[in-house]
């Protein structure tokens, strides 16, 4: 099996501090630039799961690093280059401490809740009568507090997003409609290719007093897709869709009764499901691109990784 890269620790010119996420490890340099290094961790219900998936990283990096480009003519983004298949090199920026999390179909969290008997998300009402899988008249924003490490992410409102002070109505307003034009510009390209961009989540950030899209956008660990071949008549028949995202890995885990709560253990992930895993990772990149995968050599992944980036940040300077 492939090596896959659950942790570094570079040590590059100028660096001021390393941010561990999820999935992500920032290097803070000369508080000016940012260095994402986009790991093989894997993380559902907010908890990083203990094996990491091979190519993961680079598939949701060279994605992100595609649709950066794809919509800078939307919103600027802190994007310079992608020095490495796994890693991406931009602008330090201060996030704004919500996610702007966009849906076009009621599925996944939000059709658990609804079933559940809720019948608004994040103060959007949603109507009576509604069916799993099912599209919304229009895309919703249903915004998310930023959580910490091991904590939930929390639905807000727009109106107690405000209200709190955790981003100006000014600025909110802003990052709504980037949110909105930028789910209409990955709707387009994911029809392109045969696929219903389903949801996603953006996060922003601002420099110099303007706001910039932030970290991923589009990838599989942030989106969720169906096939739109076969949609509606699996809809028809009240039958499960064809997804590709990360949604089946967090089916996987409640089927084996692990949803992140308290005292719940992670099952075991044996090899051949780790293989799987990445093996739709790399479906979800062939067929949001159109383009074929190819796999990056991952023996001395770690010298490359730090090789390719020293090299980029040397000419930045």
């Amino acid at each position: 099996m492939a090596k896959a890269i659950l942790k570094t620790d570079f040590h590059f010119d100028g660096q001021k501090d390393l941010y561990v996420g999820k999935v992500r490890d920032v290097y803070n340099i000369d508080d000016n630039y940012l260095v994402m290094v986009v790991s093989d961790r894997i993380s559902a219900f907010d908890v990083v799961l203990p094996k990491g998936i091979p190519y993961k990283g680079q598939v949701l990096n060279q994605i992100a690093s595609k649709f950066l480009d794809a919509t800078a003519d939307i919103c600027p983004n802190w994007k310079i280059a992608s020095p490495d298949p796994m890693v991406t090199v931009g602008h330090r920026c201060k996030g704004f401490p919500v996610e702007m999390i966009v849906r076009a179909y009621l599925t996944g969290s939000s059709w658990r809740d609804y079933k559940a008997g809720a019948r608004e998300i994040c103060g959007v009402p949603i109507p009576d009568g509604m069916k799993e899988h099912q599209k919304f008249p229009h895309p919703i924003v249903t915004p998310t507090t930023k959580a910490e490490i091991g904590e939930h992410d929390q639905n807000i409102s727009k109106e107690e997003i405000i209200r709190s002070g955790l981003v100006s109505k000014e600025d909110y307003e802003k990052l709504e409609k980037y949110a909105l034009e930028l789910f209409a510009r990955g709707t387009e390209i994911a029809a392109k290719q045969g696929l219903i961009l389903v949801d996603t989540k953006y996060e922003f950030g601002k420099k110099d007093g303007e706001i910039l899209l932030m970290d991923e956008i589009h990838t599989p660990d942030s989106s969720r897709y169906f096939y739109a071949d076969g949609y509606q008549e699996r809809f028809d028949k009240g039958e499960a869709q064809r997804q590709l995202s990360k949604e089946f890995v967090r089916e996987w885990l409640m089927e084996q009764g692990f949803q992140g709560r308290p005292g719940e253990q992670v099952p075991e992930m044996t090899d051949e499901f780790v293989t799987s895993v990445s093996d739709r990772y790399i479906e979800l990149y062939e067929h949001i691109t159109g383009e074929k995968f190819v796999k990056d050599d991952t023996d001395d992944i770690l010298d490359r990784i730090e090789n390719n980036t020293k090299n980029m940040l040397a000419r930045l300077k």
